[in-house]
């Protein structure tokens, strides 16, 4: 039975997924990046092979995606993280048309077709503003474990506006409500409308089509969910296996590989951006993040 395996190399967390021949999920991995880029893509699909019960000799084509896809130095192609979570979000959910991808250091929309392949994506501007990373930055203003943010923020009645633009001055801005007196809740709450306000504007630039995936690590994150959902004005589709949307949408773009008869190690010819608008990914990720 052929395998394929996808490495998502984010620049929070390093996640592997291994699927079959059906393009189902026997394995997965998921691990903090820290500062060794290329032993956190070995350590994953380490882990994530185990967690399949498989040999390395089992995989058939291993592909690398996220912003470290460059240092899957033992897989056989690398693919853009946009054309990944769009494949993965339409393998999850079928009727999806819209995807919200929202990493630590960036969000993207895009606008898919049934299938998963890209119509259109725009990313955040030059800035962390609307990503996890923000979240992380209250989180250690307020002295706060990152998985209590969304259950406190939820508790929260009257969310304070939260003006910056930055992730640099994100925790002055948390510390100054505080000093005002205003609750942690409320406080944290105005941080997920912030952030929920400028996602929203990223995927009203590619066009909201319903149904819409929401995809990455932030999914785990129940006030951002919720926000999403009243601003949106529609429940997003979300899974326990949303954080895997990336690696499990290379590991299915393998998983073609495989069932083409490429071997590992051999030409992977076109593969190198996997998107049909190549000009405008480099150009987004020229912007980069602040």
């Amino acid at each position: 039975m052929p395998y394929a395996a996808g490495v998502d190399v984010g620049s929070t967390q390093t996640k592997a997924v291994v699927v079959d021949e059906g393009g189902e999920i026997v394995g997965r991995s998921l691990m903090d990046t820290g500062a060794n880029v290329v032993r956190a893509a070995e350590k994953a699909f380490a882990l994530a092979l185990k967690d399949s019960g498989l040999e390395e000799y089992e995989i058939g084509f291993v592909i690398g995606t996220g912003y470290g896809r460059y240092k899957v130095e033992f897989g056989d192609a690398q693919v853009t993280e946009i054309v990944c979570h769009a494949r993965g979000a339409a393998r999850m959910f079928p009727g999806t048309q819209t995807v919200l991808d929202m990493g630590g250091q960036d969000t993207k929309a895009i606008r898919i077709r049934p299938g998963g392949d890209v119509i259109d994506f725009c990313m955040n501007d030059k800035c962390a503003a609307g990503t996890g990373r923000f979240l992380q930055s209250a989180a250690a203003a307020l002295e706060l474990d990152l998985e209590d943010l969304g259950p406190t923020a939820l508790a929260g009645t009257r969310p304070v506006t939260i003006s910056t633009t930055c992730t640099v001055f994100a925790e002055s801005e948390v510390l100054s409500w505080l000093a005002r007196g205003k609750k942690i809740e409320d406080i944290l709450l105005g941080v997920h409308r912030s952030i929920g306000s400028r996602s929203f504007g990223l995927m009203r630039r590619v066009g909201i089509e319903e149904e819409i995936t929401f995809s990455g690590g932030v999914t785990r994150n129940p006030a951002m969910v919720e926000v999403l959902d009243e601003m949106l004005g529609t429940k997003m589709n979300v899974s326990e296996e949303s954080h895997y949307m990336g690696a499990l949408g290379a590991a299915l773009l393998a998983l073609e590989h495989v069932a083409g008869g490429t071997a590992r190690g051999g030409p992977a010819a076109g593969l190198a951006t996997g998107d049909n608008a190549p000009a405008r990914e480099a150009a987004a990720e020229t912007e980069g993040v602040a």
